[in-house]
């Protein structure tokens, strides 16, 4: 049974089994460009963290969460390389859950397609959350310009769990308190829910049902104004910070009055992890899109990383104009962060903070369908290896779209909607997407290297027999050198300040608590180091692996059970369907 829970697909055949006709015939349509792609990936990119989420990063780390965006940028540049060398060898729709098919085998395949819904589907639960709360404050701004009532009353543009939540944890936040008191109760039910965050995933799914060439053209004009926009505000934001004199709060006092550009010191800075990996999520989304590309060997790369970079430029720009404009503690709670610093108290521009507001529709708009594009495009890949029921890769007649998909990811995205809040997907969406970047980058050190072809990516081999050891060796000795107690503190073994552990009155047992994900990640490099000299693996992957494990050890225990939970109930679907259904599964005599 082992054997067959790893039996790989050949590439041969997922070529296959992808149409490469250009006219469509029975398969997709194929209009993207590389611009098109490159597109793409700033819409997914450039909205729910830049616009939201970025707030949360910016509290937590302060100035210093900058150093956060360049390390995960260059985690993310990695597998974005590992990304393209995939999809320039099985240009077919499906993105990490095909690639891991070629490389780990069914079972790993169907694990990193589950964790892939939290990364589209869940993940745009929060967009959606966010998309009502630019919506309606641009409603209410839009209200007062024209002297009329736009407003939404707060417990229909709140979710429930979030109200209910704010009242349990004694929120000083007015707007959610007013939507749990002033919300009509019903058969002794408080009726709560985000309506803007209900439609807007309604009308976005209906676009996506239509198909590519209508979302592409809507795509490309969202994101050519949300960069300008994004531009305006770098630039206008960032004259204010130095004409005003506000630079001092690139180093801002910590608690014990000493100014420094990480006032909560990197464990701070580390508590971000969460919302600006978010940040990152969507330029993978870009290799699902591989059967609609017109030339996905050279493109899909292209649009990946030309995508990746732009927008790190831009975060890390963005980041340091929040954190230059305002003191980094006032952004705590804020779910605007860049409309935030031009309202009255911080720069007080008001056409910017109204901009701003507009802007933010757009984004969040791109991202949804970007993100809604996605999934349905995953769920065609495994219905096609049978580890889906055959609807799932039904293809619209007229549109060309998987249309059963399409409306199932709505479902999936609206109804839970009613019931969760916004810190629960963005934990839950960014530990998923990490876990599916590991297994694609460690996918590629499996699959054999190829003959250069012209006009194809190819992911330049670099030995890391003897690199990589020397990486792994400088961090233990950088992570001491910054920290003596580094290591000690990972395992948590110092007990001898306690008293009652002296006195014996706790045991070991009692005491131990190690950060287990500190040091499953020091086992893992040791161990990774050790293979790299004896297999002579090439060091872009194992370096996309080591960086994307430990952004990793930054998520909390909570995500984890979470996580561990979800990929559980996906197992558990695999066997009582996928395992049996697969069309790798031996015919019966």
């Amino acid at each position: 049974m082992s054997n067959s829970l790893f039996r790989t697909k050949k590439i041969a055949n997922i070529l296959a089994e992808g149409s490469d006709d250009p006219h469509g015939g029975g398969g997709l349509k194929r209009v993207l460009t590389v611009r098109d792609l490159t597109f793409f990936g700033i819409a997914a990119i450039l909205g729910a963290g830049s616009f939201s989420s970025l707030g949360y990063a910016v509290f937590n780390g302060g100035p210093g969460v900058v150093v956060l965006f360049v390390i995960t940028g260059i985690a993310c540049a990695f597998t974005a390389l590992c990304y393209s060398e995939f999809a320039s060898r099985i240009p077919v729709a499906g993105s990490a859950y095909t690639y891991a098919y070629a490389s780990f085998g069914e079972l790993f395949a169907w694990v990193i397609g589950w964790a892939l819904i939290m990364e589209y589907s869940i993940g745009n639960i929060y967009v959606a959350y966010s998309w009502s709360d630019y919506f309606t404050s641009f409603l209410d701004k839009l209200g007062q310009i024209m002297h009329m009532n736009l407003h939404i009353p707060a417990y229909f543009s709140t979710s429930y769990m979030e109200a209910k939540h704010a009242i349990e944890g004694g929120s000083t936040n007015t707007e959610v308190l007013a939507a749990w008191n002033n919300a009509p109760v019903v058969g002794g039910l408080r009726m709560i829910l985000d309506i803007p965050a209900l439609v807007i995933n309604f009308l976005i799914t209906y676009l996506v049902y239509r198909g590519i060439k209508e979302s592409r053209n809507f795509s490309n004009v969202m994101v050519i104004l949300k960069i300008a926009v994004v531009a305006l505000i770098i630039i206008v934001g960032g004259y204010l910070v130095f004409s005003n004199g506000l630079t001092a709060n690139w180093t801002p006092p910590n608690d014990e009055g000493t100014r420094s550009f990480m006032p909560n010191g990197f464990s701070g800075v580390m508590l971000a992890v969460a919302s600006v990996f978010f940040a990152y999520i969507g330029f993978d989304a870009v290799s699902v899109l591989a059967e609609e590309s017109k030339n996905p060997q050279r493109d899909l790369p292209r649009g990946m990383i030309l995508s990746l970079v732009i927008c790190t430029i831009i975060y890390i720009l963005l980041t340091l104009v929040l954190t230059g404009a305002v003191n980094y503690r006032n952004f705590d709670g804020v779910g605007d962060p860049l409309a935030f610093i031009f309202e009255p108290q911080n720069l007080n521009i008001g056409w910017m903070q109204f901009l701003v507001a507009v802007v933010a529709v757009v984004a969040m708009t791109s991202v949804l369908l970007v993100f809604q594009m996605g999934q349905p495009r995953i769920w065609m890949s495994m219905s096609r290896d049978g580890l889906m029921p055959p609807l799932f890769q039904k293809i619209h007649p007229k549109y060309k779209t998987p249309s059963f998909a399409t409306i199932i990811t709505g479902l999936v995205v609206g109804v839970p909607i009613l019931f969760t809040d916004k810190t629960f997907v963005l934990d839950f969406t960014s530990i998923a997407t990490l876990f599916a970047f590991v297994l694609v980058c460690g996918g590629v050190l499996l699959i054999p290297r190829k003959e250069k072809i012209g006009g194809r990516f190819h992911l330049p081999y670099i030995n890391a027999q003897i690199i990589f050891p020397l990486i792994v060796l400088g961090a233990i000795i950088m992570a001491y050198a910054l920290s003596k107690t580094y290591f000690t503190d990972m395992l948590n073994f110092d007990f001898s300040a306690d008293a009652d552990y002296v006195s014996g009155k706790k045991t070991f047992m009692d005491m131990a608590t190690p950060n287990i994900s500190l040091i499953v990640f020091w086992i893992s490099a040791l161990l990774l180091a050790v293979v790299a000299f004896i297999k002579k693996y090439s060091l872009i992957p194992l370096m996309g692996v080591i960086t994307c494990m430990y952004l990793l050890t930054g998520m909390s225990k909570s995500n984890w059970v979470w996580f561990i939970a979800w990929l559980v109930l996906g197992i558990i679907i695999y066997f009582l369907y996928g395992y049996k259904k697969s069309k790798l599964a031996p015919k019966p005599v």
